[in-house]
């Protein structure tokens, strides 16, 4: 047997290189089970988290109200204001024959606005209620669950997909699940600023801010370091899917919308991101905005966007001005001035030529509100004033701030943000100054530098500061903004980046310092967060309240059971909206705001509690073809909002009337030549009693027929007899 002196054989290379190659594969396959494991755990607390959220709110709603005790007509009446209103249209779904002719009835509808012939497809954004209403028909589940909870559910199953976006985002940004945990948490804690899905179930946010969330998170993976094409053509497909329906969920998706074209013009204008991300995610905008258009049947307002318009005015900016990040920094700030100002000139060019062409005004009131909010305007505008007294619309409460410092969101929220803005600043004057990055792919110029700022962490900080912005300005639109910041702020906890810029200032940033860092104080917060606020979660889902309304549900009753099925109803948008989803009663005027013609006319029927004399009230209620009117104490007396923002103040105003009680007036008003109607109407004189009849009345309502003259006499329907329930 042949040996060597020790008794072994002598390596070749070819042994030695492959000892090495094992040596270096062996930690990757020891650590694979590890991270499989590490990432399986992960993903397992995000749709924990999801699913906790979803069981939260949907208990803190049974318990609000005791949902499931009360009964059908209480139940429709819990969907208030425009909630009423959408929910109506799934319940019609429901009750339609076949889908087909439930199709056909939303599409040539004459119920929800009278002598109007509408396509409630075209104009409001329910595809969602027709959806679940198919899937509610075609699945063998109607014996098992009622139609109602369907739907309600289905809502607050997208609670638990919207968690679990902000789960995904913070944890593409930190590379750590324990942000995603994090995240949830705070969330969750911050319910009250964070969502109102509980008391709001069918409002048009609620469906789309989870596609929203789950866009946002597909951006951030698009926008990341070293992702392959295939990657990226998944997450691209990925994003216009979630884009499309969060456009087609909601009717100020173009609004939002235009603030994300914004964020990322700046982004290109900083030279954040490449000329080739900049392209692709314009083009998804356009694709979801056009994909909308068509399901909309050719909506107007879509074309007329200030969305479009700014995208397609950026992007042929873009193609024709050459040189645009070449030269020093002088000149590339001035080209970038220029820039700017060409694509927002001719981005108003497009939008007020689309807006002629395509004779356009139905969004009109929000340009409105828009200028008014600002000193910009006439604040005698009824549509603008509607708006501007509502608190949702005001300036962001400072308490606001209170309670997100109270869950520990705010401080590193804070700390986050201002330590990016510093750094967004320095790579920006590095890129303007250095003009060697031209045409460098932004991942590949961190390597020569000792701060850079990842794509997707620029997207995240420019988001958060453009929806800050726009809820500080506007309390309702907090809920576009409050929920990214929990993923934002575990990102600060949870981040490599932030950590290392941390440790490198005091000369001691090691791996195993970094990662003590980054998984003890998550732990640490999230143990804190437990031991100060499950026992206020446990007190919380424990009250039980129930829901009581018998005004409203007397009214409802009286209505489906004392007039006939065709009858026309006059009265408050909110109001009406409940009569559509109980009675299914047809209306003179709706929630819905985003059409020029049917403002007008809720502007007209309104006069019910201006100064008028009955017969011109009595022309306008006959001119929309109402039957009956319905008049509210809580409006004709209101006291909710000071002088100059109740709603009978709006009308003097709007009408040129001086308004009632102590207090300034304008000089040009003038005093009315009659009294207030709603009042006035119950002393039943002559001149009121010759043209309406009162047929019902409670504590809280007041409802009154029309009457008509000889020739329409003969043809109503059935007579109404009168009941009084007051007490």
């Amino acid at each position: 047997m042949l040996s060597s002196p020790t008794g072994t054989f002598p390596r070749s290379p070819t042994d030695s290189q492959s000892a090495k190659s094992l040596a270096r594969t062996m930690p990757r396959l020891i650590s694979f089970p590890r991270t499989v494991l590490w990432v399986a755990i992960g993903w397992t607390v995000g749709i924990s988290l999801g699913m906790l959220s979803c069981i939260y709110v949907a208990t803190l709603h049974e318990n609000d109200l005791w949902f499931s005790n009360i009964k059908e007509v209480e139940r429709e009446i819990s969907f208030r204001t425009e909630c009423g209103l959408y929910y109506s249209y799934y319940k019609q779904m429901l009750r339609a024959p076949s889908i087909q002719q439930g199709l056909s009835e939303l599409i040539n509808d004459n119920a929800t606005e009278s002598k109007r012939t509408i396509n409630l497809l075209r104009r409001m954004n329910i595809y969602q209620e027709v959806f679940l209403g198919v899937l509610y028909r075609i699945l063998p589940i109607q014996a098992y669950l009622e139609p109602v909870y369907f739907y309600i559910y289905t809502v607050f199953s997208l609670q638990a997909v919207y968690v679990i976006a902000l789960f995904i985002t913070s944890w593409l940004l930190s590379g750590s699940w324990l942000a995603g945990a994090l995240t949830g948490v705070w969330y969750i804690l911050n319910r009250v600023d964070t969502t109102r899905v509980e008391f709001t179930i069918s409002l048009r946010e609620n469906w789309s801010l989870p596609f929203f969330a789950l866009q946002i998170a597909a951006i951030t993976c698009y926008l990341r370091p070293h992702l392959k094409p295939i990657q990226q053509k998944v997450v691209l497909w990925l994003m216009f899917l979630a884009t499309l329906c969060f456009c087609l969920t909601w009717q100020f998706n173009q609004f939002i919308l235009l603030v994300q074209a914004l964020i990322i013009f700046t982004l290109d204008c900083l030279d954040l991101i490449s000329t080739e991300q900049v392209t692709c995610l314009y083009l998804v905008q356009v694709s979801s905005l056009l994909s909308v258009w068509l399901l909309q049947f050719c909506n107007s307002m879509i074309l007329g966007s200030l969305a479009l318009s700014f995208i397609v005015a950026a992007l042929f900016v873009k193609h024709f001005q050459r040189g645009l990040k070449t030269g020093g920094l002088a000149a590339r700030l001035g080209k970038l001035l220029l820039h700017t100002v060409l694509v927002l000139a001719l981005t108003f060019t497009i939008n007020y030529l689309a807006k002629v062409t395509l004779q356009l005004r139905s969004d009109e009131h929000i340009f409105k509100f828009i200028k008014s909010k600002f000193g910009l305007g006439p604040t005698r505008d009824f549509d603008a004033s509607l708006y501007l007294c509502e608190e949702a619309f005001g300036l962001l409460p400072l308490d606001t701030f209170d309670r997100l410092a109270g869950t520990l969101l705010a401080y590193p929220y804070l700390v986050t943000l201002i330590v990016l803005l510093v750094m967004l600043a320095l790579v920006t004057l590095a890129n303007l100054c250095d003009s060697s990055v031209v045409g460098r792919p932004p991942k590949g110029r961190c390597e020569a530098r000792p701060i850079c700022m990842r794509a997707d962490v620029a997207y995240n900080l420019l988001h958060t500061v453009f929806f800050g912005l726009l809820a500080l300005g506007t309390m309702r639109m907090k809920y576009l903004w409050t929920g990214h910041m929990c993923a934002f702020a575990a990102y600060g906890v949870c981040g490599k980046e932030l950590w290392s810029l941390c440790l490198n200032m005091i000369h001691c940033n090691t791996k195993t310092k970094l990662r003590l860092i980054r998984y003890t104080l998550p732990l640490v917060i999230l143990c804190f967060l437990y031991y100060k606020f499950w026992p206020k979660l446990m007190t919380e889902v424990s009250e039980l309240r129930e829901f009581y309304d018998p005004d409203t549900v007397e009214l409802m009753t009286w209505i489906s059971s004392k007039t006939p099925k065709k009858a026309v109803f006059a009265g408050s948008m909110q109001l009406l909206a409940g009569i559509k989803l109980c009675t299914g009663r047809v209306l003179t005027n709706h929630p819905h705001y985003e059409d020029r013609a049917l403002r007008e006319r809720t502007k007209q029927v309104y006069q019910i509690y201006a100064q008028q004399s009955p017969e011109e009230v009595h022309g306008i209620l006959h001119a929309a073809g109402a039957d009956f009117v319905v008049m509210e104490d809580s409006i004709c007396y209101e006291r909710r909002h000071g002088r100059g923002c109740r709603l009978r103040d709006l009308l003097d105003l709007a009408n040129g009337h001086i308004m009632d009680g102590p207090g300034d007036n304008d000089p040009d008003l003038v005093h009315a030549t009659h009294p207030r109607f709603c009042e006035s109407i119950k002393t039943d004189g002559p001149a009121y009693t010759a043209l309406f009849t009162r047929v019902f009345q409670n504590k809280t309502f007041h409802v009154y027929k029309l009457k008509r003259g000889k020739k329409r006499a003969k043809s109503d329907r059935e007579p109404v007899a009168m009941e009084d329930k007051t007490q």
